[in-house]
């Protein structure tokens, strides 16, 4: 394994809509152990879950996993995230971190990997995916969020476009492709230090989409583009979808 990369997993007991999400059973385990055993799959790279909750902890070590404790007041998982990779690399040896959010119990490792790719560009900052929409309900729906972004000449394995901005409007106009974006992060060290320290930008707020700071701020995010778009856990019908995918695996 590659010492230079980490995933970090935040998680967190906050969720509204579905109540103490990253420990509700699939298939026996909880959401947070299928996700580290996702990540671990991916085999890039040293494995952590960076949490303020003690039951959280709890179900990661006992699955195997490594925990980081971070502090309760963070704003975001970007933030926690920082946290946890200065504690747990406070001499600076780990160059990429990959923010994989804690409610994708689904997501193919293969997915974790691809977001590793555009980072071959020293000019990008940020890597993330995105897949492309295909029905007009994905491309209306305002929980959907779309990169508009240039395609670029064709690289290695994907192809990937430069992020020229993140809505969640139907966008962009006119006959084309659409992409759906899938909130996995790769972040260059450097990057991800800058990126904590901006405030809020107004885009940003506007849209509430955090990844508009880096944008307005001039840092370059290139996408990756995927087949799948892994399926978030927000709502019970979400749970039962995650349960019915991951009884089939």
């Amino acid at each position: 394994m590659p010492s230079s990369t980490i995933v970090l997993i935040p998680a967190r007991m906050a969720a509204t809509r579905l109540p103490g999400k990253p420990l509700l059973d699939i298939g026996g385990s909880p959401m947070i152990v299928h996700v580290l055993r996702r990540a671990l799959e991916a085999d890039i790279g040293r494995v952590a879950v960076a949490t303020d909750t003690a039951a959280i902890a709890e179900a990661v070590r006992a699955a195997g996993g490594e925990v980081v404790m971070t502090r309760a007041d963070h704003p975001s998982g970007s933030d926690r995230v920082f946290e946890a990779l200065t504690a747990l690399d406070p001499d600076g040896r780990i160059e990429t971190i990959i923010n994989l959010q804690g409610d994708f119990p689904t997501i193919a490792p293969d997915n974790i990997r691809a977001v590793l790719a555009p980072l071959v560009d020293p000019d990008v900052a940020i890597a993330t995916l995105a897949a492309e929409i295909h029905t007009e309900e994905e491309a209306i729906n305002p929980n959907v969020v779309k990169v508009i972004g240039a395609p670029l000449a064709p690289a290695a394995k994907l192809p990937r476009l430069r992020a020229l901005y993140f809505t969640r409007a139907t966008a962009p106009w006119g006959d084309g492709p659409r992409y759906h974006h899938i909130g996995l992060y790769a972040y260059r060290r450097a990057a991800l230090a800058r990126f904590v320290a901006l405030p809020p930008s107004t885009l940003e707020k506007r849209e509430k989409l955090e990844q508009l700071r880096a944008l307005e701020a001039g840092m370059r995010i290139d996408v990756a583009i995927v087949d799948v778009v892994p399926r978030g856990v927000d709502t019970p019908d979400d749970l039962e979808t995650a349960r019915r995918v991951l009884a089939k695996s």
